[in-house]
């Protein structure tokens, strides 16, 4: 029964391709030498875009988006003007408001604005969503069904009735999310094709902290993100004991995940009953690693040649990170993942003092 419910979702994964265009605009209060708006874009998680009001400048960060914005100058012209014209002065007012509903007089604090679209490219399904937080918590968010906006604290309510009464503001943001940004995100999907439909399988390793540590299965290196990973027993998925980490990015736009196996129960003699399962969507093959003592790597190795480092998908993130701050929670609303800093998920799993 297992089996056939993992091939239904497998195939159900396989069946629908989603693709998305997010901007995460940031500003803060506080920060030295923090500009004063940062933008970043995101087409089906990868990080397209950039700009900030230091650098004053559109920065495509593929080169198939450069291409893009080239084909299309109405984009960057769109783009320059709203990231160093336009958005910077709205952000610092709707700061400024946001302090005194707060009441807050100085310190450090951070608005944030999660705003896209969603295209399924097999069904023609299309959605829009825009979220603002505050401080690292949800503040306000639109809902495009009713085209009123969704107050989830007390401080916001001011803000929701002040929005919710500015009714040309909320078509034209039913225009954008409904039509404009589908369309947009269409077109750099035709551009970045050959790179955002490939599939890239990972490379597989076990990793062991300490004899008494879990046994982590961790895969990485793999595009896209839709995939799935599991222990068996004997060819059947198991759930006891096994622990399955979130889907999180690589510097290089490629992704990583683990499961982890607790074997404090299980006897050495059992050990070769066990493997584990990784599959990426669209790709036939599984990819099944069994559980072997001679092939676990533990922070006994020499790390010169197991430390993936990652970097953040998004610069912006990273630099809210930075400082402290958590944005939103992942994939609230098909957020994408807060990723990690520099620091590396395999290193952690081999570094018994974290």
């Amino acid at each position: 029964m297992k089996n056939l419910l993992l091939l239904l979702l497998l195939c159900h994964v396989s069946s629908s391709v989603k693709h998305s265009l997010k901007f995460f605009l940031t500003t803060s209060s506080g920060i030295p030498n923090f500009p004063q708006l940062v933008v970043a874009a995101m087409v089906d998680d990868l990080l397209t875009g950039y700009c900030d009001t230091n650098i004053k400048r559109i920065q495509p960060k593929q080169d198939w988006m450069k291409t893009a914005l080239e084909n299309n100058p109405q984009h960057l012209e769109w783009y320059t003007q709203y990231c160093f014209e336009i958005l910077p002065h709205i952000f610092k007012a709707r700061m400024d408001n946001l302090k005194q509903h707060f009441n807050q007089s100085g310190g450090i604090h951070v608005f944030q604005r999660m705003i896209g679209c969603e295209w399924d490219d097999e069904t023609g399904e299309v959605k829009g969503f825009m979220q603002y937080g505050y401080d690292g918590e949800d503040f306000i968010s639109l809902d495009l069904k009713t085209l009123t906006w969704i107050a989830p604290k007390p401080q916001a309510v001011v803000t929701k009735l002040t929005w919710d009464a500015d009714k040309v503001r909320l078509i034209d943001y039913e225009n954008y999310l409904t039509h404009v940004c589908p369309e947009w995100l269409k077109t750099y999907v035709a551009f970045g094709n050959s790179s955002l439909q490939r599939k890239d399988l990972p490379s597989v390793s076990l990793l062991q902290k300490s004899p008494s540590s879990p046994l982590s299965c961790h895969a990485t290196g793999f595009y896209p993100d839709r995939a799935m990973m599991f222990w068996r027993k004997d060819g059947e998925e198991i759930h006891e004991d096994v622990e399955l980490g979130e889907i999180l990015p690589n510097h290089d736009g490629s992704f990583q995940m683990s499961v982890d196996l607790n074997l404090s129960s299980v006897p050495p003699e059992d050990w070769r009953r066990y493997d584990c399962v990784f599959h990426l969507s669209g790709v036939k093959d599984h990819i099944v690693t069994t559980l072997d003592k001679a092939v676990i790597r533990t922070n006994m190795e020499k790390p010169s040649d197991i430390t993936v480092p990652i970097t953040a998908a998004v610069v912006v993130l990273v630099l809210v990170v930075s400082t402290g701050f958590i944005v939103y929670k992942k994939r609230k609303a098909k957020l994408p993942p807060s990723p990690p800093d520099s620091s590396s998920e395999l290193s952690e799993k081999l570094n018994p003092e974290t």
